[in-house]
């Protein structure tokens, strides 16, 4: 392992997400325990002492069985949530394909959504005065962008939420499944943008179910199990391990 983190763009040591879950399922069943100096939660421990690196320009597969951890683990990569222990760093402008479209409103149009959704993403007014165009253009909303969002299909809606948060080129691209944005055609769209992010040297953490989409966009696989890591590294080799399960 290298001292110099010059050379690594995400690096995980020892991460561990804790969560408590209350035990008592109703307030009648809650008090009692209180009343008793009982517990009244049990941990939970979603990922367990997690290591990894990535160099920029690398990708990375998290694959793993539901419940393994994968999504904590990117949402941790993301800041979305911390780690209760060991450390996650991140060098460079993360875009993450996660929740599309949390931010949005459903009372406001799609054009101020973008706005507000640019805003959250750290994007400023000027720089999205120039995106705007790009934007609309990708995601085929011409006609609907002085339109509430809340009469938006979902398709639409995802469509205009994965335009935004592809507008500028990221250094960090995490993608919590590959997206089903739309019809078959945009899908490819967007799939392609992430292939293009890819070329231009974009480092790709990617969570999936699909072993087959693990080898067709990244060439390191970290597979987890009830949130231990029991494996990192080729991609071949971590799609055995998973087809063996």
């Amino acid at each position: 392992m290298l001292d110099d983190m010059s050379d690594f763009v995400i690096k995980a040591e020892n991460l561990t997400k804790e969560y408590r879950l209350n035990k008592q399922r109703t307030f009648k069943e809650f008090l009692p325990a209180l009343f008793y100096g009982q517990s009244t939660y049990v941990k939970f421990k979603a990922l367990q002492a997690v290591n990894f690196e990535l160099k920029k320009g690398e990708s990375l597969a998290i694959l793993g069985r539901n419940g393994s951890g994968k999504s904590t683990l990117l949402k941790i990569i993301a800041g979305v949530t911390k780690p209760s222990d060991g450390r996650i760093t991140v060098l460079g402008k993360v875009a993450p394909l996660i929740e599309l479209g949390a931010g949005f409103h459903p009372e406001l149009t799609g054009k101020e959504n973008v706005y507000l959704n640019g805003s959250i993403l750290g994007i400023r007014k000027k720089q999205m005065d120039r995106l705007y165009k790009s934007i609309v253009d990708f995601s085929e909303l011409h006609d609907f962008m002085d339109q509430p969002v809340k009469f938006y299909s979902s398709g639409m809606y995802m469509r205009l939420a994965f335009s935004v948060a592809v507008a500028e080129k990221p250094e960090i691209l995490l993608v919590d499944e590959i997206l089903a944005v739309g019809d078959i055609k945009f899908r490819e769209k967007c799939l392609a943008r992430i292939k293009e992010f890819q070329k231009q040297g974009a480092t790709l953490v990617l969570v999936t179910h699909s072993p087959e989409q693990a080898l067709d966009y990244t060439e390191k696989t970290l597979v987890l199990h009830q949130g231990k890591q029991i494996f990192f590294g080729e991609t071949k080799e971590g799609v055995k391990i998973i087809n063996n399960e």
